[in-house]
Protein backbone atom coordinates (compact mmCIF):
# COMPACT_ATOMS: atom_id res chain seq x y z
CA UNK A 1 0.00 0.00 0.00
CA UNK A 2 1.06 3.61 -1.08
CA UNK A 3 2.41 5.68 2.11
CA UNK A 4 -0.02 8.81 2.03
CA UNK A 5 1.79 12.31 2.50
CA UNK A 6 0.60 15.19 4.97
CA UNK A 7 0.50 17.25 1.31
CA UNK A 8 -2.49 19.10 -0.16
CA UNK A 9 -2.97 20.44 -3.53
CA UNK A 10 -5.05 23.58 -4.10
CA UNK A 11 -6.96 24.65 -7.05
CA UNK A 12 -3.98 27.09 -7.85
CA UNK A 13 -1.36 24.53 -8.02
CA UNK A 14 0.27 25.76 -5.46
CA UNK A 15 1.22 22.94 -2.35
CA UNK A 16 2.40 23.09 1.19
CA UNK A 17 3.04 20.97 4.25
CA UNK A 18 1.34 21.08 7.50
CA UNK A 19 4.69 21.58 9.38
CA UNK A 20 4.58 24.59 6.76
CA UNK A 21 1.41 25.41 8.00
CA UNK A 22 0.40 27.83 11.09
CA UNK A 23 3.00 30.38 10.29
CA UNK A 24 0.48 33.52 10.69
CA UNK A 25 0.61 32.91 15.00
CA UNK A 26 0.78 31.15 17.54
CA UNK A 27 -3.29 30.15 17.78
CA UNK A 28 -5.20 29.68 21.18
CA UNK A 29 -5.07 26.30 20.26
CA UNK A 30 -2.00 24.75 18.53
CA UNK A 31 -2.17 22.63 15.45
CA UNK A 32 -0.30 20.11 16.89
CA UNK A 33 -2.18 19.29 18.66
CA UNK A 34 -4.85 17.68 16.35
CA UNK A 35 -3.75 14.32 15.47
CA UNK A 36 -3.78 12.86 12.09
CA UNK A 37 -6.70 10.87 12.48
CA UNK A 38 -8.99 14.41 13.00
CA UNK A 39 -6.60 16.62 10.09
CA UNK A 40 -8.10 13.58 7.37
CA UNK A 41 -11.50 14.34 8.44
CA UNK A 42 -11.22 17.74 8.56
CA UNK A 43 -9.54 17.74 5.41
CA UNK A 44 -11.15 14.99 3.54
CA UNK A 45 -14.15 14.10 5.08
CA UNK A 46 -16.82 11.54 4.45
CA UNK A 47 -20.68 12.39 2.98
CA UNK A 48 -21.64 10.47 6.32
CA UNK A 49 -19.18 12.97 8.52
CA UNK A 50 -20.91 15.97 6.43
CA UNK A 51 -24.44 14.82 7.04
CA UNK A 52 -23.17 14.79 10.97
CA UNK A 53 -22.08 17.94 10.48
CA UNK A 54 -25.05 19.80 9.19
CA UNK A 55 -27.69 18.16 11.44
CA UNK A 56 -24.95 19.63 14.20
CA UNK A 57 -24.81 22.71 12.63
CA UNK A 58 -28.53 22.79 12.17
CA UNK A 59 -29.12 22.43 16.30
CA UNK A 60 -26.07 24.19 17.54
CA UNK A 61 -24.88 26.91 14.89
CA UNK A 62 -27.57 27.82 12.23
CA UNK A 63 -29.34 30.38 14.46
CA UNK A 64 -26.26 32.66 14.19
CA UNK A 65 -24.40 31.20 11.32
CA UNK A 66 -26.86 30.20 9.32
CA UNK A 67 -26.83 26.36 8.26
CA UNK A 68 -25.59 27.69 4.35
CA UNK A 69 -22.58 29.01 6.84
CA UNK A 70 -23.81 33.18 5.93
CA UNK A 71 -23.67 35.15 9.53
CA UNK A 72 -27.35 35.96 10.78
CA UNK A 73 -25.75 40.05 11.68
CA UNK A 74 -22.86 41.66 10.96
CA UNK A 75 -20.99 41.38 13.62
CA UNK A 76 -20.90 37.00 12.76
CA UNK A 77 -18.54 35.68 10.96
CA UNK A 78 -19.69 33.63 7.69
CA UNK A 79 -18.02 30.31 8.28
CA UNK A 80 -19.36 29.26 4.76
CA UNK A 81 -15.98 27.67 2.65
CA UNK A 82 -13.50 28.75 5.65
CA UNK A 83 -10.80 26.58 5.80
CA UNK A 84 -11.63 23.76 8.03
CA UNK A 85 -8.38 23.27 10.54
CA UNK A 86 -9.22 26.91 11.34
CA UNK A 87 -12.26 26.60 12.15
CA UNK A 88 -11.74 23.43 14.56
CA UNK A 89 -9.07 25.06 16.22
CA UNK A 90 -11.11 28.37 16.76
CA UNK A 91 -13.98 26.27 18.09
CA UNK A 92 -11.85 24.24 19.81
CA UNK A 93 -10.60 27.76 21.78
CA UNK A 94 -13.85 28.59 22.70
CA UNK A 95 -14.48 25.51 24.54
CA UNK A 96 -11.30 25.52 26.50
CA UNK A 97 -12.17 28.94 27.18
CA UNK A 98 -8.94 29.93 25.07
CA UNK A 99 -11.09 32.84 23.14
CA UNK A 100 -13.50 34.33 25.35
CA UNK A 101 -17.55 34.50 24.00
CA UNK A 102 -19.72 33.34 26.48
CA UNK A 103 -22.40 32.44 23.68
CA UNK A 104 -19.88 30.18 21.93
CA UNK A 105 -18.65 28.50 24.87
CA UNK A 106 -22.02 27.50 25.71
CA UNK A 107 -23.08 26.55 22.40
CA UNK A 108 -20.04 24.27 22.29
CA UNK A 109 -18.95 23.30 25.92
CA UNK A 110 -21.36 19.97 25.78
CA UNK A 111 -19.67 18.81 22.10
CA UNK A 112 -17.26 16.44 22.06
CA UNK A 113 -14.31 16.80 19.90
CA UNK A 114 -15.60 14.69 16.89
CA UNK A 115 -18.31 16.58 17.12
CA UNK A 116 -16.86 19.98 16.31
CA UNK A 117 -14.40 18.27 13.78
CA UNK A 118 -17.82 17.63 11.82
CA UNK A 119 -18.99 20.69 11.82
CA UNK A 120 -15.76 22.35 10.72
CA UNK A 121 -15.63 20.09 7.92
CA UNK A 122 -19.53 20.55 7.15
CA UNK A 123 -19.00 24.67 7.07
CA UNK A 124 -15.57 24.47 5.30
CA UNK A 125 -17.73 22.41 2.18
CA UNK A 126 -19.92 24.92 2.11
CA UNK A 127 -19.79 27.17 -1.06
CA UNK A 128 -18.42 30.96 0.06
CA UNK A 129 -20.45 33.63 0.42
CA UNK A 130 -20.99 36.10 -2.29
CA UNK A 131 -18.90 39.12 -1.82
CA UNK A 132 -20.55 42.96 -3.55
CA UNK A 133 -17.15 42.80 -5.43
CA UNK A 134 -17.96 46.78 -6.69
CA UNK A 135 -15.06 48.54 -6.52
CA UNK A 136 -13.47 49.45 -3.25
CA UNK A 137 -12.98 53.32 -2.86
CA UNK A 138 -10.22 54.07 0.15
CA UNK A 139 -10.53 56.41 2.60
CA UNK A 140 -7.65 58.34 3.08
CA UNK A 141 -7.15 59.84 6.45
CA UNK A 142 -4.61 62.55 5.29
CA UNK A 143 -7.54 64.13 2.56
CA UNK A 144 -10.14 63.99 5.17
CA UNK A 145 -8.43 65.67 7.74
CA UNK A 146 -7.09 68.34 5.55
CA UNK A 147 -11.18 68.28 4.48
CA UNK A 148 -12.11 68.79 8.59
CA UNK A 149 -9.49 72.13 8.68
CA UNK A 150 -12.13 73.87 6.32
CA UNK A 151 -12.60 76.35 9.54
CA UNK A 152 -9.56 76.46 10.61
CA UNK A 153 -7.57 78.03 7.65
CA UNK A 154 -8.86 81.40 8.68
CA UNK A 155 -6.26 82.02 11.79
CA UNK A 156 -3.91 79.06 11.00
CA UNK A 157 -3.49 79.01 7.07
CA UNK A 158 -4.48 77.00 4.84
CA UNK A 159 -1.65 74.27 5.18
CA UNK A 160 -1.29 75.14 9.43
CA UNK A 161 0.98 77.58 8.89
CA UNK A 162 -0.25 80.82 10.44
CA UNK A 163 0.56 84.55 9.18
CA UNK A 164 -1.40 86.53 11.39
CA UNK A 165 0.25 87.53 15.10
CA UNK A 166 -1.38 85.85 17.53
CA UNK A 167 -2.23 82.97 15.79
CA UNK A 168 -0.13 79.63 16.11
CA UNK A 169 0.87 77.52 13.42
CA UNK A 170 0.72 73.81 14.32
CA UNK A 171 2.31 72.25 11.30
CA UNK A 172 5.55 71.49 14.14
CA UNK A 173 3.09 69.86 16.59
CA UNK A 174 3.01 66.29 17.08
CA UNK A 175 -0.39 64.86 16.41
CA UNK A 176 -0.52 63.76 19.98
CA UNK A 177 -0.45 66.60 21.25
CA UNK A 178 -2.43 67.98 19.10
CA UNK A 179 -4.96 65.83 19.78
CA UNK A 180 -4.50 66.77 23.76
CA UNK A 181 -4.58 70.19 23.24
CA UNK A 182 -8.01 70.12 20.72
CA UNK A 183 -9.67 67.73 23.53
CA UNK A 184 -7.94 70.56 26.53
CA UNK A 185 -10.22 72.78 24.57
CA UNK A 186 -13.49 70.21 24.38
CA UNK A 187 -13.06 69.84 28.61
CA UNK A 188 -12.30 72.37 31.05
CA UNK A 189 -8.69 72.38 30.18
CA UNK A 190 -8.14 75.60 28.43
CA UNK A 191 -10.81 78.35 27.98
CA UNK A 192 -10.85 80.03 25.00
CA UNK A 193 -14.15 80.40 24.25
CA UNK A 194 -13.67 81.07 20.38
CA UNK A 195 -11.87 77.54 20.05
CA UNK A 196 -14.52 76.08 22.25
CA UNK A 197 -17.22 76.30 19.60
CA UNK A 198 -14.91 75.63 16.96
CA UNK A 199 -13.57 72.31 18.30
CA UNK A 200 -16.89 71.30 20.13
CA UNK A 201 -18.93 69.40 17.41
CA UNK A 202 -15.55 67.31 16.11
CA UNK A 203 -15.55 63.81 16.79
CA UNK A 204 -12.58 62.06 18.22
CA UNK A 205 -11.57 60.40 14.88
CA UNK A 206 -12.24 64.31 13.01
CA UNK A 207 -9.60 65.08 15.72
CA UNK A 208 -7.07 62.84 14.91
CA UNK A 209 -7.16 63.18 10.93
CA UNK A 210 -6.64 66.78 11.65
CA UNK A 211 -3.63 66.41 13.40
CA UNK A 212 -2.44 64.22 11.55
CA UNK A 213 -2.73 66.45 8.48
CA UNK A 214 -0.93 69.66 9.74
CA UNK A 215 1.72 66.97 11.31
CA UNK A 216 2.66 66.46 7.73
CA UNK A 217 2.72 69.89 6.24
CA UNK A 218 6.22 71.45 6.09
CA UNK A 219 6.58 74.04 8.95
CA UNK A 220 7.77 77.30 8.38
CA UNK A 221 9.18 79.85 10.97
CA UNK A 222 7.05 82.86 11.69
CA UNK A 223 7.25 86.13 9.58
CA UNK A 224 4.92 87.72 12.67
CA UNK A 225 6.83 91.19 14.57
CA UNK A 226 9.22 90.20 17.53
CA UNK A 227 8.95 92.34 20.77
CA UNK A 228 11.11 90.51 22.72
CA UNK A 229 15.44 90.03 22.68
CA UNK A 230 15.94 86.86 21.52
CA UNK A 231 19.37 86.65 23.10
CA UNK A 232 17.98 87.60 26.70
CA UNK A 233 15.67 84.96 25.85
CA UNK A 234 18.09 81.95 25.13
CA UNK A 235 19.35 82.30 28.66
CA UNK A 236 15.56 81.80 30.07
CA UNK A 237 15.16 79.26 27.63
CA UNK A 238 17.66 76.47 29.24
CA UNK A 239 14.99 75.79 32.04
CA UNK A 240 12.69 74.76 29.10
CA UNK A 241 15.13 72.87 27.27
CA UNK A 242 14.44 69.03 28.71
CA UNK A 243 10.91 69.21 27.77
CA UNK A 244 10.67 70.97 24.63
CA UNK A 245 14.37 70.65 22.93
CA UNK A 246 17.10 73.28 22.90
CA UNK A 247 16.36 74.88 20.07
CA UNK A 248 12.54 74.12 20.76
CA UNK A 249 11.94 71.47 18.89
CA UNK A 250 10.72 68.91 20.70
CA UNK A 251 11.43 65.73 20.94
CA UNK A 252 8.58 63.60 23.06
CA UNK A 253 5.56 63.16 20.93
CA UNK A 254 3.21 65.15 24.29
CA UNK A 255 5.20 68.21 24.20
CA UNK A 256 4.92 71.17 21.90
CA UNK A 257 7.43 72.35 19.93
CA UNK A 258 8.19 76.05 19.86
CA UNK A 259 10.96 76.63 17.23
CA UNK A 260 9.26 79.33 14.81
CA UNK A 261 6.17 79.54 16.49
CA UNK A 262 4.36 83.16 16.33
CA UNK A 263 6.15 85.15 19.50
CA UNK A 264 2.67 86.82 20.52
CA UNK A 265 1.04 83.38 20.70
CA UNK A 266 3.96 82.50 22.51
CA UNK A 267 3.59 85.00 25.57
CA UNK A 268 -0.24 84.80 25.59
CA UNK A 269 0.50 81.28 26.50
CA UNK A 270 2.82 81.78 28.70
CA UNK A 271 0.81 83.92 30.54
CA UNK A 272 -2.56 81.85 30.23
CA UNK A 273 -0.61 79.26 32.13
CA UNK A 274 0.36 82.13 34.89
CA UNK A 275 -3.35 82.70 35.31
CA UNK A 276 -5.03 79.23 35.16
CA UNK A 277 -7.12 79.88 31.69
CA UNK A 278 -4.58 77.15 30.67
CA UNK A 279 -4.37 74.50 33.57
CA UNK A 280 -1.48 72.47 33.65
CA UNK A 281 0.22 71.98 37.28
CA UNK A 282 3.84 71.78 36.07
CA UNK A 283 4.37 74.60 33.32
CA UNK A 284 2.36 76.97 36.23
CA UNK A 285 4.56 76.28 38.64
CA UNK A 286 8.15 77.07 35.87
CA UNK A 287 6.41 79.81 34.67
CA UNK A 288 5.33 81.35 38.20
CA UNK A 289 8.23 83.85 38.31
CA UNK A 290 8.83 84.67 35.18
CA UNK A 291 8.39 88.83 34.72
CA UNK A 292 6.69 90.50 31.41
CA UNK A 293 10.14 90.94 29.58
CA UNK A 294 11.15 87.30 30.57
CA UNK A 295 8.17 86.13 28.86
CA UNK A 296 8.44 88.61 26.03
CA UNK A 297 12.15 87.18 25.56
CA UNK A 298 11.01 83.93 25.83
CA UNK A 299 8.30 83.98 22.48
CA UNK A 300 11.24 86.52 20.67
CA UNK A 301 14.11 83.57 21.32
CA UNK A 302 11.69 80.39 20.28
CA UNK A 303 10.02 82.43 16.90
CA UNK A 304 13.87 82.88 15.54
CA UNK A 305 14.45 79.76 15.92
CA UNK A 306 13.97 76.94 12.54
CA UNK A 307 10.94 74.56 13.38
CA UNK A 308 11.53 70.99 11.73
CA UNK A 309 8.74 68.70 11.27
CA UNK A 310 7.90 66.23 13.89
CA UNK A 311 8.65 62.88 11.74
CA UNK A 312 5.29 61.90 11.09
CA UNK A 313 5.19 58.94 8.70
CA UNK A 314 2.48 59.17 6.22
CA UNK A 315 0.04 56.19 6.70
CA UNK A 316 0.00 53.25 4.70
CA UNK A 317 -2.71 52.93 2.19
CA UNK A 318 -4.69 49.89 2.00
CA UNK A 319 -3.02 48.42 -0.54
CA UNK A 320 0.45 48.33 1.24
CA UNK A 321 -1.37 47.49 4.18
CA UNK A 322 -3.15 44.27 2.00
CA UNK A 323 0.80 43.25 0.48
CA UNK A 324 1.92 42.50 4.18
CA UNK A 325 -1.72 40.69 5.11
CA UNK A 326 -1.59 38.80 1.97
CA UNK A 327 1.69 37.42 2.63
CA UNK A 328 -0.38 35.09 5.57
CA UNK A 329 -3.93 35.91 4.41
CA UNK A 330 -3.44 34.55 1.08
CA UNK A 331 -3.72 36.69 -2.37
CA UNK A 332 -6.91 39.00 -1.63
CA UNK A 333 -7.71 37.27 1.45
CA UNK A 334 -8.09 33.61 -0.22
CA UNK A 335 -5.69 31.28 2.24
CA UNK A 336 -4.16 28.86 0.66
CA UNK A 337 -3.47 27.38 4.15
CA UNK A 338 -5.83 25.49 5.90
CA UNK A 339 -4.47 26.76 9.38
CA UNK A 340 -4.98 30.24 8.63
CA UNK A 341 -8.40 32.05 7.83
CA UNK A 342 -9.77 33.08 4.35
CA UNK A 343 -11.21 36.65 4.91
CA UNK A 344 -11.83 37.56 1.36
CA UNK A 345 -16.19 38.24 1.28
CA UNK A 346 -15.96 38.25 5.01
CA UNK A 347 -18.30 40.68 6.74
CA UNK A 348 -17.15 43.76 7.05
CA UNK A 349 -18.08 44.82 11.10
CA UNK A 350 -16.49 41.02 12.11
CA UNK A 351 -13.50 41.69 10.30
CA UNK A 352 -13.00 45.48 12.02
CA UNK A 353 -13.66 44.08 15.70
CA UNK A 354 -11.39 40.69 14.96
CA UNK A 355 -8.64 43.11 14.12
CA UNK A 356 -10.03 46.00 17.00
CA UNK A 357 -9.30 42.85 19.30
CA UNK A 358 -6.14 41.28 17.61
CA UNK A 359 -4.98 45.12 18.55
CA UNK A 360 -6.03 45.19 21.71
CA UNK A 361 -4.55 41.61 22.78
CA UNK A 362 -8.61 40.77 23.81
CA UNK A 363 -7.93 38.10 21.16
CA UNK A 364 -4.82 35.49 21.39
CA UNK A 365 -2.09 35.57 18.82
CA UNK A 366 1.11 36.86 18.98
CA UNK A 367 2.29 37.75 15.26
CA UNK A 368 -2.09 39.58 14.97
CA UNK A 369 -1.22 41.49 17.93
CA UNK A 370 1.93 42.81 16.43
CA UNK A 371 0.76 43.35 13.28
CA UNK A 372 -1.75 45.25 14.07
CA UNK A 373 -0.80 47.47 16.97
CA UNK A 374 0.34 50.12 13.87
CA UNK A 375 -3.17 50.44 12.15
CA UNK A 376 -4.95 53.28 13.71
CA UNK A 377 -8.71 53.52 13.32
CA UNK A 378 -8.95 54.56 10.12
CA UNK A 379 -6.62 51.89 8.57
CA UNK A 380 -8.60 49.38 10.38
CA UNK A 381 -11.92 50.41 8.75
CA UNK A 382 -10.52 50.44 5.47
CA UNK A 383 -9.30 47.32 5.55
CA UNK A 384 -12.20 45.83 6.62
CA UNK A 385 -13.83 47.18 4.09
CA UNK A 386 -11.40 46.10 1.12
CA UNK A 387 -11.33 42.12 1.98
CA UNK A 388 -15.12 42.46 2.34
CA UNK A 389 -14.97 43.35 -1.23
CA UNK A 390 -12.92 40.62 -2.23
CA UNK A 391 -14.42 37.60 -4.05
CA UNK A 392 -14.47 34.17 -1.45
CA UNK A 393 -12.81 31.52 -3.61
CA UNK A 394 -12.76 28.22 -2.71
CA UNK A 395 -10.03 25.34 -1.84
CA UNK A 396 -10.10 21.94 -2.77
CA UNK A 397 -7.36 19.57 -0.46
CA UNK A 398 -6.18 16.81 -2.23
CA UNK A 399 -4.42 13.71 -0.94
CA UNK A 400 -1.09 12.69 -3.23
CA UNK A 401 0.68 9.39 -2.96
CA UNK A 402 4.51 8.89 -2.15
CA UNK A 403 5.80 7.61 -5.91
CA UNK A 404 6.38 4.40 -5.87
CA UNK A 405 10.06 4.73 -6.91
CA UNK A 406 10.73 6.80 -3.32
CA UNK A 407 9.24 3.85 -1.21
CA UNK A 408 11.38 1.92 0.88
Amino acid sequence: MKQLLNLWIVLAGAMLTLGQAGNLAAQAVSVDQVDDGKRQKLLFPSTVELEAGKALAESACARCHGLNGIGAAENLPHLAGQRALYLYLEILAYKRDNRHDESMRDAVKFLDEEALVQAAAYYASLEPPEADTAAYVEKDPVQQGKAATASCAGCHGVDGNATLPGMPSLTRLYPQYLNSAIDAYKGAGRSDTTMKSLVALLSDADVKKIALYYSLQPPKAAVTPVKGDAAAGQAAAAACAGCHGEDGNSADPKTPSLAGQDAQYLALSIRSYMDGKRIHETMKSLVASLSDADIENLAAFYAKQQPKAPGVRKPLTVAEWATRCDRCHGIDGNSTDPVVPAIAGQQKTYLALALQKYKNADRPSAAMHAMSQALSDTDIENLASYYAHKRSKAVVFVNVCKPANEEK
